[in-house]
C-alpha cells in the first residue's frame, strides 16, 4: 500500500512544480500580468507596473520631448509618484469637481490654456495651505504678489483664499509671464521659481526651453509633475482610480449673497443671525480670516451664505 501512495504523491508534486515554473517563466518574459492579483497572506495583493510613456505628451499644447532620455525619466518619476500616491490623488479627483469649473471659466476669459488648472493641484492639492515661506491659498500666492494683483490681505481678510478672485490674479500672472517668455511651459516654471530666476538661468545656461535648464530640484520637477497630474486626472480609471459620479465633491455654488458695508463685531453672531453655523460661514467664505470684520473704510464685501436644504 505504501508504494502506490508514494508514486501518486510524487506525480502530484511534479505537476505543481511544472505549473509553478511555467507561471514564473511567463511572468519573467513580461507576457502575463494577472488582471486580478491574488491576495497573499504574506504580502499585498497588488500589481505595480511602470507607466507606459511610448505615446506623446504635451503641456498647454507644447510638446514634452520624451525622445530625450533625461526628460523621459523625469516625467516617469512624476507619473509613478502620483499614480501610487493613492490618498492624495483620490482627494484631488474628488475636489476637482468643486474647483475646476471655476478655473476653466476664468481661464477661458483670460485666454489661459485649460491645462493650468492642474498647476493648482501641484501647488496646493486644491486646498488652502500655508507654505513655510508664507505662500497661501489654492494658488499659493505670497502676500506681496497678492497685493500687486489687487488682492486684499490684512488681519481680517485674506483674498488669497477667495477662489474666484485669486484665480483671476493667477490668470493675470500667467498671462504676463507668457508674454515675457513666449512659452506656456516657461510661464509655469516662472510661477514656481519666479520670472527673474528663470530669465537669469536661461541667460547663464544659454538655454532656449524649460527642458534644457538645470534648475533647483523643486522647479526641475515642477512641469513634469503638472503633466503627470494632468494625465492621471484626465483618465483616472486608466491609472486605477475609480469614482462614482456622486463621490465627487459638489461645487459650492448654492448660496445667497449678503452685501456688508459696515463692521461685523462677531462673525458667530452674524452667522447665527442668518441661520447658518460659524463653520459653514467659513467654508463658504474662507477669505474671512478672523472672527470679526473691522471694516473701518466701509468697503462693500459680498458674504456668501449657504442656502437651506
Amino acid at each position: 500500500m505504501k508504494k502506490p501512495v508514494y508514486i501518486y504523491t510524487s506525480l502530484i508534486a511534479a505537476f505543481f512544480t511544472v505549473a509553478l515554473f511555467t507561471s514564473y517563466s511567463s511572468r519573467i518574459e513580461g507576457d502575463s500580468i494577472p488582471a486580478t492579483p491574488t491576495l497573499r497572506a504574506d504580502g499585498l495583493g497588488q500589481v505595480v507596473q511602470s507607466v507606459d510613456l511610448s505615446r506623446s505628451f504635451n503641456f498647454a499644447g507644447e510638446n514634452v520631448p520624451t525622445d530625450n532620455f533625461d526628460v523621459r525619466e523625469r516625467l516617469e518619476r512624476e507619473f509613478e509618484v502620483n499614480s501610487y500616491w493613492h490618498s492624495s490623488t483620490m482627494q484631488n479627483l474628488k475636489l476637482s469637481a468643486r474647483y475646476f469649473p471655476v478655473f476653466e471659466r476664468i481661464f477661458a476669459e483670460y485666454g489661459i490654456p485649460d491645462d493650468f488648472k492642474y498647476l493648482a493641484v501641484a501647488e496646493s492639492s486644491l486646498r488652502h495651505p500655508t507654505s513655510p515661506a508664507g505662500a497661501r491659498g489654492i494658488w499659493q500666492f505670497m502676500e506681496g504678489t497678492a497685493e500687486e494683483y489687487g488682492l486684499e490681505v490684512n488681519s481680517d481678510v485674506d483674498e488669497r483664499l477667495h477662489v474666484e478672485k485669486v484665480t483671476e490674479a493667477a490668470a493675470k500672472y500667467l498671462k504676463k509671464r507668457y508674454n515675457k517668455f513666449g512659452s506656456w511651459t516657461l510661464a509655469a516654471a516662472a510661477y514656481n521659481a519666479g520670472e527673474r530666476r528663470i530669465s537669469s538661468e536661461m541667460n547663464e545656461q544659454r538655454a532656449s526651453s524649460y527642458y534644457d535648464l538645470n534648475l533647483n530640484a523643486e522647479t526641475a520637477r515642477y512641469v513634469f509633475r503638472i503633466v503627470a497630474i494632468k494625465e492621471i486626472m484626465s483618465a483616472p480609471e486608466k491609472y486605477g482610480f475609480y469614482l462614482k459620479p456622486n463621490e465627487y465633491y459638489a461645487p459650492l455654488d448654492d448660496y445667497a449673497v449678503i452685501n456688508i458695508d459696515e463692521p461685523i463685531e462677531n462673525l458667530g453672531d452674524f452667522a447665527q443671525k442668518y441661520g447658518v453655523s460659524y463653520r459653514m460661514l467659513k467654508v463658504y467664505n474662507p477669505w474671512l480670516k478672523n472672527d470679526k470684520l473691522r471694516n473701518s473704510t466701509k468697503k462693500v464685501y459680498e458674504i456668501r451664505l449657504p442656502k437651506a436644504g
